[in-house]
């Protein structure tokens, strides 16, 4: 039986969208150098935002 793995030892990479650490998933395993998005949703709304810049400039309403 395989060895279990810490979460901490991991690979990680960085959301283009958001900007936010994510870790490797075991869904991932054959295409994790294609990944780029943490997420459906970042995937999906990936033309609207570049980054965690983007979120630091917008004004609140109110």
């Amino acid at each position: 039986m395989p060895r279990m793995r810490r979460k901490g030892d991991l690979p990680r990479k960085t959301c283009a969208t958001c900007g936010k650490p994510f870790v490797w998933r075991k869904k991932w395993e054959k295409v994790w150098d294609e990944v780029r998005y943490c997420s459906e949703r970042c995937r999906r709304s990936k033309g609207q935002e570049t980054g965690p810049a983007d979120v630091a400039d917008r004004k609140l309403p109110g």
